[in-house]
């Protein structure tokens, strides 16, 4: 080889490597989830007088769901002269009205409802949660998400573990109200069930930090103080207040058993400015805190989990890079015989591409999902990942380089199943020229599947359709949605006109 080809692949396999290392964590994920499954969480006691508990929902402008929300909240199982409900508002739209009313008609039904509303949004969900605290009266505080729709029993099954002074926390899995409602929510389901079902379970019961996720979950009020409150310098505040309450000693509880349902995004432009978040938030709250983890007294397994946890979103920077060698490779390897392909590609496939298979099979199986239910969005799953990796390598860059973005919510649309019973106006979102260089990329990787075709090399080809296809679809699809959004500025779409009518 020339000394070009030998850096090309010398860079080649350096990012395979990264890559690698990342990937095997998810094997060691579903290990510490296997070995510590059966250590389940018992309440220590059960209160003789239930607690009082306030419920926080932070909204903005959420109109297609905000009263769906405040009536699950409203009707859950617990002694009414315990509960306290509070709607967060910091709406600039319908909402307001909606939620106003909404309020009011429970109060006079004899819930203790309270609505905040605020004339700016600093600190956004972080800036309401504190708010909402100046005023509550509950010993523990529940949050939830305008896209919730919480289960009646949710405080009975929750607020027992709160018997035993050192737990801080509890969390339960999410649900997905719209699972069915495309590929694209399917796949978003598996994800989502990963993430709550492996990952949650085998942190939390082998003595790990794991996160409140920001809603669905319940904080004694005491831990939110002692760790330092609500804080907003980085987009995943829960995230950051579950690394530093755990930092003080706070013990967090799981339980995967109870649910809690949830609308997931059905647009590609609101499934990316969701990820985009919590990837920038990530990184943020790595770069803010593990300095402190690293030089506390915490335990290793502790630290080391820490860091694949809060640093896991670096895997997509990597991504593009790799997405750009790999086909200059394949050209340069094809010279050169199959062992230097076996020596580079086997050992990512093992460690890589496997390790996601086992891992989202392994969630699925645990949900008692069949067998086909398991592997039949695979190949999908993983092209949508590739396809993310432009949106998610921005945010970790963005994260690095300390550019500041605001909070943007994910829309809601009142989708459940496979019908949308909110009405079909769309929250619009911002145009980007992102999808260009996903489609670029595509594109590229469209000429290598060419060539490796006319060539013969076939052991390159599902490697390089993979990537084709997620890049494909993520920027066609964001392409799409962003020219009706752009167009839709100058024509008003039909049910702007029958409102203005």
């Amino acid at each position: 080889m020339s000394s070009l080809e030998i850096a090309v692949i010398a860079a080649y396999g350096l990012v395979l490597l990264v890559l690698s290392v990342y990937g095997s964590h998810r094997y060691f994920m579903a290990y510490l989830y296997y070995r510590h499954k059966y250590n389940v969480p018992v309440p220590r006691h059960r209160w003789e007088v239930m607690p009082r508990v306030t419920v926080q929902l932070p909204v903005f402008n959420e109109m297609y769901v905000v009263e769906r929300l405040i009536a699950a909240v409203c009707e859950l199982d617990y002694p009414a002269e315990r509960l306290e409900v509070q709607v967060l508002d910091d709406s600039t739209d319908e909402t307001t009205g909606i939620a106003r009313r909404a309020v009011e008609g429970w109060k006079a039904r004899g819930v203790d409802i309270h609505y905040v509303h605020r004339t700016n949004r600093q600190g956004f969900k972080a800036g309401a949660l504190e708010n909402g605290l100046v005023t509550a009266t509950g010993e523990f505080v529940a949050v939830f998400d305008a896209d919730f729709v919480p289960p009646k029993d949710f405080l009975r099954k929750t607020v027992n573990y709160f018997t035993d002074d050192g737990v801080g926390m509890v969390q339960v899995r999410w649900e997905h109200l719209n699972r069915g409602y495309s590929s694209l929510t399917e796949v978003q389901s598996i994800l989502l069930d990963a993430h709550f079902v492996i990952e949650h379970t085998a942190r939390n019961r082998s003595g790990r930090f794991f996160n409140f996720n920001g809603t669905a979950g319940i904080w004694r009020r005491t831990t939110i103080a002692a760790a330092g409150g609500w804080q907003h310098d980085t987009l995943t505040e829960d995230l950051d207040l579950s690394y530093r309450a755990q930092m003080k000693g706070w013990k967090f509880v799981f339980l995967p058993e109870v649910v809690a349902p949830a609308e997931i995004p059905v647009e590609m432009s609101a499934f990316k400015s969701q990820q985009h978040r919590w990837a920038k938030g990530s990184i943020q709250t790595a770069m803010k805190l593990l300095p402190r983890i690293f030089k506390s007294d915490l335990p290793r397994e502790v630290k080391k989990e820490a860091f694949f946890h809060l640093t896991a979103n670096v895997a997509y920077l990597l991504m593009i890079p790799l997405a750009v060698l790999m086909p200059i490779t394949v050209v340069v390897r094809v010279s050169h015989g199959w062992i230097e392909v076996l020596l580079l590609d086997l050992p990512f496939f093992a460690t890589a591409t496997m390790s996601v298979c086992v891992f989202y099979v392994a969630s699925q199986r645990e949900i008692h999902a069949t067998t086909w239910q398991r592997i039949k969005y695979l190949p999908y799953l993983m092209a949508l990942g590739i396809g993310l990796s432009v949106n998610q390598a921005r945010a970790v860059v963005e994260a690095l380089l300390g550019h500041q973005t605001a909070f943007t919510r994910t829309p809601k649309s009142g989708v459940q199943g496979g019908t949308a019973v909110a009405p079909k106006r769309r929250y619009r979102m911002a145009v980007s020229l992102q999808p260009l260089l996903e489609l670029a990329l595509a594109a590229y990787f469209t000429l290598a599947v060419v060539w490796v075709i006319d060539r013969g090399v076939w052991y390159s080809l599902p490697f390089l359709i993979l990537f084709q296809a997620g890049f494909a679809y993520v920027g066609l699809m964001s392409a799409i949605e962003g020219l009706r959004d752009f167009w839709g500025r100058f024509v008003p779409a039909p049910q702007q006109v029958a409102d203005a009518e």
